[in-house]
């Protein structure tokens, strides 16, 4: 099984940490070589980058000149447990067992921006760079271009044949994998909710099922679409009527 999930702007630097194990991303010359170019925007130049106030842009500015491999326990921190926000309460990577937390490491990616693609127990120090953020470095012209050719082969040497292959990240972070090249059918599980007599997918809850799903996933060890099936967390429960797809099967509640 291999899930992957986006990262979030919002930052936990503080919360005590569970483990103390940790691994190493496999692309930081590709994230040195972005900070590199980010430590040349001025903060102003920050600000029209990536659409943030003046003093988000101030906070991210410092960061960048802050940035510096190679990263411990004492400048970085493991992306999971650094990364807050809706799909990481759904996770609540924090009250997993060992057991799930060593199944996490070996199922769930996280694409990122500066990062390419992370293992949960990577270390990162903090960073703010979307993916569909238009800066282009090294004759690419945007983050998909830098890193697609990247994210798709390193999923594809971890993905066995046959094995499941779960999409919950974003549209806009899913479209730095080249899906047409992914060796294995993907399946993109799809949350709705009824809302004045229609049923919608609401971005807030989208997000929360899509960490809580990680989380039935793991700690299910799920082989199978039909294991992706079963989930029924906060409400939500598979819906044969409304899935037209099978590889995007709807959960309604």
């Amino acid at each position: 099984m291999k899930i992957v999930i986006s990262p979030a702007k919002s930052l936990d630097l503080e919360s005590k940490l569970p483990v103390s194990n940790y691994s190493e991303s496999q692309f930081l010359d590709q994230s040195q070589q972005l900070n590199k170019a980010l430590r040349e925007q001025k903060p102003s130049d920050l600000s029209n980058l990536m659409h943030i106030s003046e003093k988000l842009a101030d906070l991210n500015w410092q960061r960048n000149q802050d940035w510096n491999l190679p990263f411990n326990q004492e400048n970085a921190r493991q992306a999971v447990f650094m990364f807050s926000g809706d799909v990481y309460t759904g996770l609540d990577a924090y009250s997993l067992s060992q057991n799930d937390i060593n199944t996490m490491q070996s199922s769930l990616r996280i694409l990122s921006g500066l990062y390419g693609i992370l293992k949960p127990l990577d270390l990162i120090q903090p960073y703010r760079l979307e993916m569909g953020t238009k800066f282009g470095v090294d004759g690419a012209k945007n983050l998909y271009e830098f890193w697609k050719e990247t994210i798709t082969n390193q999923l594809n040497e971890e993905l066995s044949d046959n094995e499941l292959f779960v999409n919950l990240a974003s549209n806009e972070y899913f479209k730095a994998v080249n899906t047409k090249k992914i060796k294995v059918p993907i399946v993109a599980p799809v949350f709705k909710d009824w809302k004045n007599d229609k049923l919608k997918i609401i971005s807030f809850y989208a997000k929360k099922a899509r960490g809580s799903m990680s989380r039935y996933l793991i700690e299910n060890n799920a082989k199978t679409i039909d294991d992706v099936k079963g989930f029924m967390v906060d409400g939500y429960v598979f819906s044969e009527e409304y899935t037209t797809n099978e590889n995007e099967p709807v959960f309604v509640r």
